[in-house]
């Protein structure tokens, strides 16, 4: 090569190709997404309408054999049709408690307090308490807490010494079950005897909780034995206890038969 001659310019390299760009996926996913939730949605609108069109299927029938209530079929617009008043306890407990009573005895003599005419068959709380607790203060105050009504009361003389005291205490209906706490704590305290054992007494038909008491009789010098007799259960929101005193031993017939006779009328 001459002094003179140059050396040729390389030639210049070509454009680079430009490389491969991957393609966006958001927009297409989106798309799928969409045409899935729509297939979704329509498969549902689907499956209630073909639901709607077709018959009610009747229920199975109960597995309870002989429902109670209600006591005669169903009236035209369907409801139940409401218990007669012989079958529906409420219509007697909420009406004159004092009629549900047991009726006095035959040859069975008014006390003294019906004979002055001052016994209307009511029984002031506080008297309640007075008359058959130690206590009577505190008493009629968890009376008073657990939520009593009224108390309906009845009482008769039988032969020289014997006396009978009947009380129905009904309590307000609510979260408290009344009837149900005054006579378990009833129970809870009976008499005990020397050896600390309680007295569990007897169960009263008819009733789950109910029993009867005979007490240890009560001799004291210069005074005629004492012999008491006590009878409590509950029936709904209503609180029975029933008393007996004589200077003769009582029967345990007497105090069952008695409280087995009250229940009945409740």
């Amino acid at each position: 090569m001459e002094p003179n001659d140059t050396i040729p310019a390389a030639p210049e390299a070509s454009a680079a190709v430009p490389a491969h760009r991957p393609r966006p996926r958001g927009r297409t996913t989106l798309i799928i997404a969409a045409a899935a939730l729509l297939g979704i949605v329509g498969g549902v609108a689907v499956g209630y309408g073909v639901q709607a069109e077709r018959e009610p299927t009747p229920l199975a029938a109960l597995s309870q054999p002989g429902l109670g209530y209600p006591a005669k079929p169903l009236s035209a617009d369907r409801a139940p049709a409401p218990l007669p008043a012989a079958q529906d306890r409420r219509v007697r407990t909420d009406g004159d408690l004092r009629k549900l009573l047991v009726d006095r005895p035959k040859g069975a003599k008014k006390t003294l307090i019906d004979e002055l005419g001052l016994g209307d068959g009511w029984e002031p709380i506080d008297e309640y308490a007075e008359m058959k607790f130690e206590n009577p203060h505190h008493m009629f105050e968890a009376l008073a807490e657990r939520g009593l009504r009224r108390v309906a009361s009845t009482s008769w003389d039988q032969g020289k010494y014997r006396n009978t005291d009947v009380h129905l205490l009904q309590f307000r209906s609510g979260d408290v079950l009344g009837a149900a706490e005054h006579i378990d704590g009833q129970l809870m305290y009976m008499p005990r005897d020397e050896s600390g054992a309680g007295n569990t007494g007897d169960a009263i038909k008819g009733s789950r909780e109910g029993r009867y008491f005979l007490y240890p009789v009560d001799r004291k010098p210069g005074y005629l034995p004492f012999y008491r007799a006590r009878a409590l259960a509950v029936r709904g929101d209503i609180a029975l206890d029933i008393s007996i005193s004589d200077s003769s031993p009582i029967s345990k017939k007497d105090i069952r038969t008695l409280a087995e006779r009250q229940l009945e009328r409740l």
